[in-house]
Formats: structure tokens, C-alpha cells, sequence
């Protein structure tokens, strides 16, 4: 399992014209790419989501704005979510000029898994939005920083 998370002021999925997502930072949200291997450990998602919620990458509360040090996690602030399922981040690219998406979860395996993620992040008490798990999906950003990591279990 691979997610990319970087920290935006603001970001919203698009499909077929009607915003699906929209997430605005206070003074920052995240933006996370998620992506679902074939042959991830079956808690796996656990992991990922945890560390979606508890990286120190934003600014504390009490920070100025979204400049100040990055010492806080999404649950220490309440930032927003945007989950986002990308089965192209298992894409392997070490041979030949055409990535083999062969890691990837079939979508009636991966769909469950980043359901699970977001519900774990509102367990959490954190808002998450997110895009249309198979759809053809406009994702737009205002990266903060930018500031992108990425998270792999």
C-alpha cells in the first residue's frame, strides 16, 4: 500500500463536472493519493491510516498560519481529508518505457481497503472527503510549501 500526502491549502476531486471533494485548510488539509497493492498484508490499511492521521507535517495550532514548524499530526489540528484512490501509485516503472500495473489491487479488493482508510480517519475525528473510487477523477491543489511524503506498509 502507497499513499503520497502532501499538505494544500485547499484541493477538491472533479468528476464529469460536479465536484465529488473539496477539502480547505485552516490553515492547511492534506491531500492523499492512495493507492492499494495486490499483495498487501491484509492490515496493512491500518498502518497507512494512522500515519495519515498522526505525522507531525503541519503547523500546531497555535503556529502562525501554515508557515509556522511542522510539529502537529492531522488529529492534532483537525485538518480535513481528501482521500483520493490511485491505483497508477503501484505502478512499476524499472523496466521498459510502460509501467506494469500488476502490484495493484483489483478494484472489488482495493475499493473496500480505501473505504476503510476513510472511515478510520473519521474515526479519528477527522473530516475526510474523497473521489469516486474507478471514476475518471480532475484532481486540483494549492500545495502548501510544497510539502509531499510518502507513506508506504
Amino acid at each position: 500500500m502507497r499513499a503520497v500526502v502532501s499538505t494544500v491549502r485547499e484541493a477538491r476531486v472533479t468528476v464529469d463536472g460536479e465536484v465529488v471533494g473539496r477539502v480547505t485548510g485552516r490553515p492547511l488539509a492534506l491531500l492523499v493519493l492512495l493507492g492499494v497493492g495486490r499483495d498487501d498484508a491484509e492490515d496493512a490499511w491500518r498502518t497507512v491510516s494512522r500515519k495519515i492521521a498522526e505525522l507531525r507535517i503541519l503547523p500546531a495550532a497555535d503556529d502562525a498560519g501554515a508557515e509556522g514548524p511542522r510539529t502537529a499530526g492531522a488529529v492534532d489540528v483537525g485538518a480535513d481529508v481528501l482521500l483520493v484512490s490511485q491505483f497508477t501509485l503501484m505502478g512499476a516503472t524499472a523496466k521498459g518505457r510502460r509501467p506494469s500495473w500488476a502490484a495493484a489491487a483489483p478494484g472489488p479488493d482495493a475499493e473496500p481497503v480505501v473505504a476503510a482508510v476513510a472511515e478510520d480517519l473519521r474515526a479519528r475525528g477527522l473530516h475526510v472527503e474523497t473521489g469516486r473510487f474507478g471514476a475518471a477523477m480532475d484532481v486540483e491543489s494549492v500545495n502548501a510549501g510544497p510539502f509531499t511524503v510518502i507513506v508506504e506498509a
